[in-house]
């Protein structure tokens, strides 16, 4: 074989790995936008950028699988009735009031098209489409879980129910006619929420409630200003420590 030819197949094995190393950073960019947060969880999980990868994107191809679609108008106005009235209702009763909102996101997963039989599936599944707000309902299945041991303080069910607000909002989607937010892009209380739960001093978590108009929490929209005040999640009253 002359020199010339083995040259060029060196520089061919050259040109083929530098593809496939610019396609690998591509994709792993690609998931890393997508998927946010939940990526490097499971980087650090996995001890590997390329497990990671797959593993994400075999999620993908799993909810592609799924018919997963948006609410009809109407489920989304009885939904975010539902929510005003469970929030309402954590004034007096909070440890039920938490309960009946992880049933409600539940209930609006399922509405949505998601498998709600398994809880790491559920998360999977949700991180494809609702990666930023993740978090949020880890955080709030971790505090129902206490609840019902008996070992949630009232400022723990106030949090949940923030969390679970968080990750209701994003699944109800936004009205008919509402312009779709960038991707990746954050909204009021999801913004400010975005830190793990546990950072986040009680004085700095938004107390305001899901807009009237079933908008996910924060969303502005023109002539907001004129709209009447939201519902808010009361502060919990104060009373014996459990």
């Amino acid at each position: 074989m002359s020199a010339g030819a083995i040259v060029g197949i060196i520089v061919a094995v050259v040109v083929v790995v530098l593809v496939i190393g610019l396609m690998s950073v591509a994709r792993r960019r690609k998931l890393q936008q997508r998927f946010g947060p939940e990526y490097d969880r499971v980087v650090g999980e996995t001890h590997s950028h390329r497990k990671a990868n797959s593993e994400l994107a075999e999620r993908e191809r799993r909810v592609r699988s799924l018919d997963i679609h948006p609410l009809d108008e109407t489920v989304r106005v009885k939904y975010a009735g539902e929510w005003a009235a469970i929030q309402e209702r954590f004034v007096d009763q909070p440890e039920q009031a938490v309960g009946q909102a992880g049933m409600l996101v539940t209930s609006v997963m399922k509405d949505r098209g998601y498998p709600t039989e398994d809880y790491d599936q559920i998360l999977a599944d949700l991180s494809v489409e609702h990666a930023n707000t993740l978090d949020h309902y880890r955080a709030a299945n971790q505090v129902s879980l206490q609840a019902q041991e008996g070992a949630a303080s009232t400022e723990d069910l106030r949090l949940a129910m923030l969390h679970y607000r968080a990750l209701f909002g994003d699944l109800l989607g936004q009205p008919e006619g509402a312009g779709t937010a960038a991707p990746g892009q954050q909204v009021n209380a999801e913004a400010t929420a975005a830190r793990p739960a546990e950072t986040l001093p009680a004085e700095s978590v938004p107390d305001e409630g899901l807009p009237t108009d079933a908008r996910p929490a924060g969303a502005g929209a023109p002539g907001a200003a004129d709209a009447e005040p939201e519902r808010v999640v009361p502060a919990p009253r104060p009373g014996p420590a459990r």
